[in-house]
């Protein structure tokens, strides 16, 4: 297998903040310093769509424990009113703890708002001398669709080839658990899990797999019981190598 490519970022991929320190995916700031090389090296188009990546997703926490407890009367309140628009009566004895509860709910649904990456990563990151292969596959994962408020659900299957440095491996399944927890789809999740990996580790390749199931397409709409979502991100070698990709499919399907 090929692992002499390194994944190619320009300069230009990097926003600086007032003190020059950098700001990517919005968790890491002076902490990162990605390699600048020249972007003709890349595919035609590969590069300018991970440019947009890093340079959109800018997503600082939005959220503290304070403010859920300030917004929850709120929160309840108009559960309170979407009850009532759906010809129930919140008085009843049924009913009666349900927008609290379904307040506090939704706020754990999304509690990926109270985390940044930099939280979960800063003791974690290794040094060591290993350059194949790192893969943490089936992974659980239970989102919100932005569109719809209901559910996704499904796995999530992470690869990368480390670059001098390794992750703890619980902390990919914590990088999955801030971004799922939010109201997300299902391809921008899948490549904000990517980029976070990248930012923090500067590996040789990233891969990204998600396989999940959306409640708005089997509750509601075309009501297809059996349909799940693929979506993909691949960075570095990842992209760049059939044979280090078809190494990584190969191996989250055996």
């Amino acid at each position: 297998m090929d692992h002499s490519k390194k994944t190619k970022y320009s300069s230009g991929d990097r926003k600086g903040s007032a003190d020059g320190s950098s700001v990517l995916n919005g968790h890491f700031d002076g902490m990162v310093k990605r390699p600048a090389v020249a972007s003709q090296a890349a595919e035609p188009g590969s590069h300018r769509a991970t440019s947009s990546v890093m340079e959109s997703w800018k997503e600082e926490r939005t959220r503290s424990l304070e403010d859920n407890e300030l917004s929850l009367p709120s929160l309840a309140a108009a559960y309170t009113t979407i009850l009532r628009g759906l010809g129930e009566d919140p008085q009843r004895q049924g009913l009666l703890k349900t927008p609290w509860r379904a307040a506090t709910a939704m706020q754990f649904f999304t509690k990926g708002y109270q985390e940044k990456i930099i939280d979960v990563l800063n003791d974690a990151i290794f040094d060591e001398d290993h350059d194949e292969m790192v893969i943490v596959k089936d992974i659980d994962m239970f989102s919100m669709c932005e569109h719809h408020l209901v559910p996704i659900f499904g796995r999530v299957h992470i690869g990368y080839l480390p670059n001098k440095r390794v992750l703890g491996l619980s902390k990919l399944a914590r990088i999955v658990e801030i971004y799922s927890r939010r109201l997300q789809v299902q391809e921008r999740l899948t490549k904000q899990i990517a980029v976070a990996i990248t930012e923090a580790l500067q590996p040789t390749g990233v891969g990204v797999v998600v396989e999940a199931t959306h409640m708005c397409m089997v509750m509601r709409g075309v009501q297809k019981m059996n349909s799940k979502t693929i979506t993909s991100t691949m960075l570095g070698v990842f992209r760049e190598d059939p044979k280090t990709r078809d190494e990584f499919l190969t191996l989250i399907r055996s």
